[in-house]
């Protein structure tokens, strides 16, 4: 039996504010996985889930339930480009999206992966049912040039972005990129132990999201654009197996 400390405020949550909890990370390390412990205690709890990672980055792991939102992740299609176009060349995700910004571009650069010629997945972001960003997902062994620089061509890459200006800057996309992670990501590579994402080393807001949920920063590295130039960005890493724990099917 573990001890969990719940904090106080959330014993007696307001409706649809959802419960906050608690647990301190040794403890959390003898269960099989941070998230396996959280499931667990918000069933002692007797609440309903999903759980949601709040802050994975300090010495006490928080979760909570968001009962006010439904987050869901549903492939892409070539009907969701239009709706992409716009995404990328919103200030705040045109900082740091420097190519394929028209539809022409951005037809040509997601078209392949939707068609099979490319085996990065491609997703589309919803909140309460409102398409809100995007993500993707791929082998790093799949893109020799990207494994050539990252040196990590065993992990899981993966990327992401809210596009909508009004979902941006709430806490949300932390809580959409744990269920990406979560119930997406995670299930679809037996054996994978690192998830991996490399934002520009400015990008902080980022580099907060995924600290988050727990990755480390690692090695800063430049990344080659199509235009010539480089990018230099902060590999961040994802023990899959302490967080989400080992792949049921690799057990």
């Amino acid at each position: 039996m573990f001890s969990f400390w719940l904090t106080g405020p959330s014993n007696h949550p307001r409706q649809n504010e959802g419960m906050h909890f608690e647990i301190l990370r040794d403890q959390a390390a003898a269960a099989s996985s941070w998230a396996d412990a959280a499931d667990r205690r918000l069933a002692e709890l007797g609440e309903a889930g999903p759980v949601l990672a709040v802050d994975l980055s300090g010495e006490l792991l928080r979760f909570r339930t968001d009962p006010e939102h439904r987050f869901s992740i549903r492939p892409m299609t070539r009907g969701d480009f239009p709706d992409l176009v716009r995404w990328v060349n919103e200030p705040h995700v045109a900082r740091w999206w420097d190519e394929n910004r028209s539809l022409e571009q951005v037809t040509e650069y997601y078209g392949k992966a939707l068609t099979g010629e490319d085996p990065t997945r491609l997703w589309i972001w919803e909140v309460n049912g409102r398409s809100i960003g995007f993500s993707q997902d791929y082998r790093i062994s799949d893109h020799p040039e990207y494994a050539l620089v990252c040196s990590r061509p065993d992990a899981i890459g993966f990327d992401y972005a809210i596009g909508e200006p009004a979902f941006a800057g709430r806490g949300l996309g932390t809580s959409l990129l744990w269920v990406f992670l979560r119930d997406i990501v995670w299930p679809a590579y037996p054996g994978a132990r690192e998830f991996f994402a490399a934002p520009d080393h400015r990008n902080a807001a980022s580099l907060r999201a995924l600290a988050k949920l727990g990755l480390s920063e690692g090695v800063w590295f430049d990344e080659p654009k199509g235009n010539g130039e480089t990018d230099t960005v902060v590999g961040c890493s994802l023990d899959v197996a302490q967080v989400m724990g080992l792949n049921p099917s690799t057990e």
